[in-house]
């Protein structure tokens, strides 16, 4: 049951009523925008009656923003009943409900860079936000809402909603209230600089500015976040981590690198987890991130005296997290600050502050393009995410993955990428458990050399070498030989179709 320590004013005691009764306040056609960020601080049971209600028969097909995917009470629970019409700007390919219905076509689905969408719904380019629905820990004396794990686009979607449905969350632990730092950029041409010099430093509120009369529904929840502890890491993670760990530091010998290590920034997943862990094995200390997601190595790090400080735009509450952080909520509290995602993945700040952004694609090619998608070119894995807003941005860009899939029935390393996210022009390095390639400087002909000898799988190296020989003898600045390289993938698509048949377009990933 509700209590003043969640609602603090006692006009909002008046507002409570059921799922039910607010997800009839979301009518067919509508834009919805909801909070959270990953499956981190996001609304579930007002989704949950809004997608049982679908599934009885109402008629209603809504428009779905987020900061990036959310939890499966939103993405498959509506996915599931054809609830989603539009779909922007972030989904993960573990909701596959949604994946399904965006790759057949039943689901207008428009992949963004994450720290475009805030603004552009600010400028009126989605038009009007009708539905704002929030999960908070509390609710203020003001109306202001107190946000859980994760921030996402919240504050504009508030800022523009008709409606706002506010579930307040009981899981949520109290403790998270004061490491938010809240701010809406000013539109052009009133923009000015972000005052941010250091991953710790705040230039905004803790709350999210509402108002209880804009409030006009309130549903109890104590739905914990749907988050698993991650797996440990494999060996090639390890060594993956290792190698990049030794790049650092051969950076720092080199003066390229402070002794004082730049900000990090890394992607999601359980290989940007075992990179930072591995970050917790070396020598290394008195690191600081600014990213978007921080997830339990994070933690681990903080814990251990490693981090210093984290920004970021949400962390993932697993179950570890959440007995680390209720250990000692003070200890987070300090080290933690949680920041809308348009200001988490500024490029003005990422320059400024020289953030090393390190991020994982399905696969890239001899060139350095990336793909971070689509599998075989065509079918829509995930979103590209943040990572975009970090690689061209970074001080350093960094794409670290294993050099195989399934097995090692696929190579990651392909002569051209079925789908290009991130250009030649935007990646400095990349690391598998085989190498370093550092192509900073260096032309096509180079890039590809040191690529193939450095990341790909010995099995594959020399498939690599002999498709760049005929390659070159046909010419050119960045010489392919797109029949050779068609064929390259359709063989790497029937060997991984050998062990799932009914899946065969996926077989890149």
């Amino acid at each position: 049951m509700l209590t003043t320590d969640r609602l603090r004013h006692p006009d909002l005691f008046a507002r409570i009523t059921t799922a039910d009764v607010a997800a009839n306040l979301i009518a067919d056609g509508m834009s919805v925008g909801v909070s959270g960020f990953t499956p981190s601080g996001y609304p579930k049971k007002v989704t949950l009656a809004l997608a049982a209600a679908v599934k009885a028969g109402r008629r209603c097909r809504i428009n779905l923003f987020s900061g990036a995917s959310v939890g499966p009470e939103i993405e498959n629970a509506l996915a599931e009943v054809d609830a989603v019409a539009r779909r922007t700007p972030y989904y993960a390919a573990s909701n596959a409900a949604m994946r399904e219905g965006i790759n057949a076509g039943r689901i207008a689905y428009t992949d963004q860079h994450l720290s475009h969408l805030a603004p552009q719904i600010d400028c009126g380019f989605w038009g009007p936000i009708d539905v704002a629905i929030v999960e908070a820990v509390a609710i203020t004396r003001e109306g202001d809402l107190i946000l859980g794990p994760g921030v996402g686009n919240t504050p504009m979607f508030v800022k523009h909603a008709k409606t706002v449905i506010v579930e307040v969350n009981t899981a949520q632990p109290l403790e998270l209230e004061g490491m938010h730092d809240i701010a809406i950029l000013p539109k052009p041409p009133f923009r000015r600089e972000i005052p941010i010099y250091a991953p710790g430093d705040r230039i905004g509120e803790t709350v999210v500015r509402c108002g209880i009369e804009r409030i006009a529904a309130i549903v109890e929840s104590d739905i914990p976040d749907r988050v698993r502890n991650l797996e440990p890491a494999s060996p090639d993670q390890v060594r993956m981590a290792a190698n990049l760990v030794e790049f650092l530091k051969h950076e720092q010998r080199k003066g390229r690198l402070p002794q004082r290590m730049l900000p990090l920034q890394s992607g999601v997943g359980s290989i940007a987890n075992a990179v930072l862990a591995g970050l917790g094995q070396s020598d290394l200390e008195d690191l600081t991130l600014y990213s978007e997601i921080l997830q339990d190595a994070v933690f681990e790090l903080i814990a251990a005296g490693k981090v210093r400080q984290a920004s970021g735009c949400a962390f993932t509450p697993s179950p570890a997290v959440l007995a680390r952080f209720r250990a000692d909520p003070e200890l987070y509290r300090r080290a933690l600050v949680l920041r809308p995602l348009d200001i988490s993945n500024h490029p003005e700040v990422i320059r400024r502050l020289g953030v090393i952004a390190i991020n994982t694609p399905l696969e890239f090619d001899v060139y350095g393009n990336a793909n971070s998608t689509h599998t075989g070119g065509t079918r829509m894995m995930n979103g590209i995410g943040g990572s975009g807003d970090y690689m061209r941005n970074g001080y350093l860009s960094i794409f670290v993955t294993e050099s195989t899939a399934r097995d090692g029935a696929i190579s990651r390393i392909v002569p051209m990428v079925a789908h290009p996210d991130h250009t030649e022009h935007d990646v400095m390095v990349f690391i598998t458990e085989q190498g370093v390639a550092d192509v900073r400087g260096l032309d096509p002909r180079e890039r590809a050399q040191v690529i193939v000898a450095n990341c790909a799988h010995p099995r594959y190296r020399p498939l690599l070498l002999d498709y760049l020989k005929d390659a070159e003898r046909l010419g050119g600045h960045e010489p392919q030989a797109l029949a050779r390289a068609f064929e390259f993938h359709l063989n790497l698509a029937r060997r991984g179709a050998m062990d799932r048949a009914a899946e065969p377009a996926d077989a890149l990933l």
